[in-house]
């Protein structure tokens, strides 16, 4: 599957981004703890140079927490805050604060030494589609500021949301970039939810998740769906085991025949909802080993 979906709306927003990073100190990217290097949008390394950089490891309740800790350590050995983040519960939400701070720390003391007092930071709150960037906005202002939806493309222009005194935020449209590097990059994003379904063809898209969930996550498939993943000592194909999640899961059509297309919509959607379990679908490599200390508790 060659996935892209660019819309030229995307075009626009990015033009606005450029613009408005002049007047930004911080810029904080939401990025899916599930796809953390494929939910990351190239151009805002290049749009965001000489800026303090954080990233939110968002949704990191649907990952799988060993590898979300190895990336928050991966991002901070290349010079990035991360922060893990739960947009929708709240969780890792006050941390943000403090990890704001801290990138700022610099510009804050600049700021003391010419008696600029009482400035609040400008901070730009980027991400691809449906990653989140609403939904952490309104959690983090503990109001509703903005649009939300489980669906890519809800903000559609800029708004500047006044936290408190110290924060101010300008919310930005999720966009992407015109062409993905390779095709594992579109396939992940098209997994999460971030490239319309409209476009997909769901039934090859949940055969391609089954043939990496075969590979890693054998024991979610089991546990979930009451499957066999093996016959006579041979590992058995995606095709194979998406027929008995459409059986188990009663998806016919009319005369008895399975619905493979509704069991293809019923995977994607319990992957994205993590009723499968935590599942991460890219691998860090770390090159020195980092102590890594437990942020779930």
């Amino acid at each position: 599957m060659n996935l892209q979906w660019y819309p030229g709306h995307m075009t626009k927003a990015k033009r606005m981004m450029q613009e408005d990073i002049k007047l930004i100190d911080v810029v904080i990217e939401l990025v899916d703890a599930r796809i953390p290097l494929a939910s990351r949008n190239p151009d805002i390394d290049e749009m965001a140079k000489g800026k303090a950089r954080i990233v939110l490891l968002n949704k990191f309740d649907l990952a799988d927490d060993k590898k979300t800790l190895e990336w928050k350590a991966w991002f901070e050995e290349q010079g990035i805050f991360a922060t893990l983040v739960n947009s929708k519960s709240g969780k890792g939400i006050k941390e943000v604060h403090q990890v704001i701070q801290e990138a700022c720390k610099e510009k804050i003391e600049r700021d003391r030494k010419r008696g600029i007092k009482n400035r609040p930071i400008r901070a730009m709150v980027v991400g691809i589609p449906n990653v989140g960037k609403s939904t952490f906005i309104n959690s983090f202002a503990r109001k509703a500021c903005t649009k939300t939806g489980n669906k890519p493309g809800v903000t559609k222009g800029k708004q500047w949301i006044r936290l408190n005194k110290s924060v101010e935020l300008l919310d930005t449209p999720g966009i992407l970039w015109p062409k993905f590097e390779d095709e594992q990059t579109g396939l992940q994003l098209a997994f999460i939810g971030s490239i319309k379904d409209e476009i997909i063809n769901k039934e090859e898209l949940a055969l391609q998740l089954l043939s990496y969930l075969l590979e890693e996550y054998q024991k979610n498939l089991i546990e979930r769906y009451d499957i066999l993943i093996e016959k006579d000592n041979k590992k058995l194909e995606s095709l194979q085991v998406l027929k008995q999640i459409a059986k188990k899961r009663a998806c016919l059509l009319k005369g008895g025949e399975l619905d493979y297309g509704k069991a293809a919509t019923l995977l994607l959607d319990e992957f994205r909802d993590g009723k499968i379990g935590k599942i991460t679908l890219e691998q860090v490599k770390i090159k020195e080993k980092t102590e890594i200390k437990n942020s779930f508790n």
